[in-house]
């Protein structure tokens, strides 16, 4: 993803009909810095990007409702401000290491530290950068802010993302094949061997050809010397239908148990407890900081051996009983 390219061609979904003179002299500027943002001279940075496209608050922090697929996360500062942006930045970074970040966005340790501090200001192409690397969604993130069919750079991988993502609602078994598809072992084969994924799955060879015509008609994957490769890796998410999502959820819990009760080597547990209210939100702070922390390992992860499924649960069994009644 070319950052400054998209950071200018926002900018210009910003500016609208207005001219770049007529717009610069709107935000108080005796020069065309339109014209200077959008030809990739300079940038403003973050906190100002989003004084230009947030008229209120509110609209900021329903946004970032919409991209976390909670309420829970509520930044004490707005994000038109260099607090709010560091605030938003750390929240997406969770226990991530400063070395991994700098690996993954090419900017120093010493300047993200800083953005991270709100000690400066990221420039727009260098946050965008750092939410990249911070949760690989960057797309979703701005397509909360902008009809992404309107950035010339980014409407096609938009547009792969949004296929990727029905696949993901409407074939759940083609994205543990789309994983397995990085084995070591898959790869070493040479010659695309129908059944053999099925078989490494526990699927049958019906459900494999469906997630393989699933993954080529969404261009995930293509051949390239005999076998199947992923032809680009994306994050999914899959909250922003949180109704197919909790069904997708459901999907996958139901394959956890049918693995269970065929005695499948893993880990399944369970445990019971009373606690406060207090501790259950602290508890569910650090559920997601370890799913965090277990993700930038998988990122990491070489070479592909195996594919995992990971569920977790964490809910009080008595929330139904204290919701008012209708």
């Amino acid at each position: 993803m070319n950052f400054a390219q998209v950071a200018a061609e926002w900018l210009r979904f910003i500016r609208g009909k207005r001219s770049q003179r007529g717009f610069s002299k709107r935000l108080g500027y005796s020069s065309n810095i339109a014209y200077r943002w959008e030809s990739g001279v300079c940038f403003p940075t973050a906190a100002e990007t989003f004084a230009l496209v947030d008229r209120s608050e509110a609209r900021s922090r329903q946004a970032l409702e919409a991209f976390f697929g909670s309420p829970r996360v509520a930044l004490p500062l707005p994000l038109a401000t260099r607090g709010g942006v560091a605030q938003l930045l750390a929240e997406v970074r969770g226990k991530t290491s400063l070395v991994e970040l700098a690996r993954r966005s090419g900017y120093s340790r010493f300047s993200i530290a800083r953005w991270l501090s709100g000690a400066s200001e990221p420039r727009l192409p260098e946050f965008l950068g750092m939410l990249e690397a911070c949760s690989f969604r960057c797309l979703d993130f701005l397509s909360h802010f902008v009809a992404l069919e309107r950035l010339p750079s980014l409407a096609e991988q938009w547009h792969a993302l949004q296929a990727a993502r029905k696949a993901a609602y409407d074939v759940p078994w083609s994205h543990a094949v789309l994983r397995a598809l990085e084995l070591t072992d898959y790869t070493r084969l040479g010659k695309h061997r129908s059944g053999w994924l099925a078989r490494r799955l526990g699927i049958s060879r019906e459900e494999e050809e469906r997630c393989l015509e699933t993954l080529a008609a969404a261009r995930q994957i293509r051949r390239s010397g005999g076998i199947w490769v992923a032809d680009h890796t994306q994050t999914i998410d899959t909250r922003a239908d949180p109704a197919r999502g909790r069904k997708l959820k459901a999907e996958w819990l139901k394959v956890a148990l049918s693995r269970l009760e065929s005695g499948v080597s893993g880990v399944f547990g369970y445990n019971l407890m009373a606690i406060s209210r207090a501790d259950l939100a602290r508890l569910r702070e650090r559920h997601i900081a370890y799913f965090r922390d277990m993700q930038s390992l998988v990122a990491d992860s070489a070479p592909s051996e195996c594919v995992v499924l990971f569920n977790a649960d964490l809910f009080a069994l008595d929330a139904l009983s204290l919701e008012p009644a209708p």
